[in-house]
């Protein structure tokens, strides 16, 4: 593995059905709003093939963890969209494929993410040699803040769907981003 590769198998346990989950991972333009501490924003992307049934189009994301840097890149689900799970691949600032897998375990859902990619941003690039275990922590970070904005997205679904005795305005709102700056830089700059 070089330098500029990364591995990283992350395990979440939430409550819900996998049905739940591929729901809600499988819907990547809906992530800015309920993981809004990694995703500033997600656009789908037009003017390609059709996708297969069960497949979503690609979407361009602009991602960002606790360290203040952001990465542009369009995920590609290769896979169906499954209550067992599905695969994706990325290209851009980060190069790879990634994969989920929801198994169910009585009212929660174990969920594992297997993610192997290459850092292709410059910055990246140039110090993944010296900052690697930085960059991991930095992953590690913005997996756990996932992990709690998929807990809360799950209740604030079933408090809308009336499946739960308290409303969806019960649910508290989701981590928001680090070094707010960036966000309202990268706005100023793409606009």
């Amino acid at each position: 593995m070089g330098s500029t590769d990364y591995e990283f198998r992350t395990v979440w346990r939430v409550a819900g059905t996998p049905e739940e989950v591929a729901a809600v991972l499988g819907e990547a333009t809906a992530m800015p709003r309920w993981w809004p501490s990694v995703y500033l924003s997600a656009e789908p992307v037009a003017g390609g093939p059709e996708p297969a049934p069960g497949i979503p189009g690609p979407v361009r994301l602009h991602t960002k963890g606790w360290l203040p840097y952001t990465l542009r890149w369009t995920l590609t689900v290769t896979e169906p969209v499954t209550p067992r799970g599905f695969a994706l691949t990325a290209a851009g600032d980060l190069n790879g494929t990634g994969r989920w897998i929801f198994e169910p375990d009585g009212p929660e859902t174990v969920i594992t993410y297997d993610w192997r990619v290459s850092a292709a941003k410059p910055l990246l690039r140039r110090l993944s040699w010296l900052l690697k275990p930085g960059f991991a922590a930095n992953h590690r970070w913005a997996m756990a803040r996932g992990q709690e904005s998929l807990a809360l997205e799950l209740r604030r679904r079933r408090a809308a769907a009336g499946t739960t005795s308290n409303g969806a305005s019960a649910v508290p709102p989701p981590p928001r981003p680090t070094f707010s700056w960036l966000t309202r830089r990268a706005a100023r700059m793409t606009a």
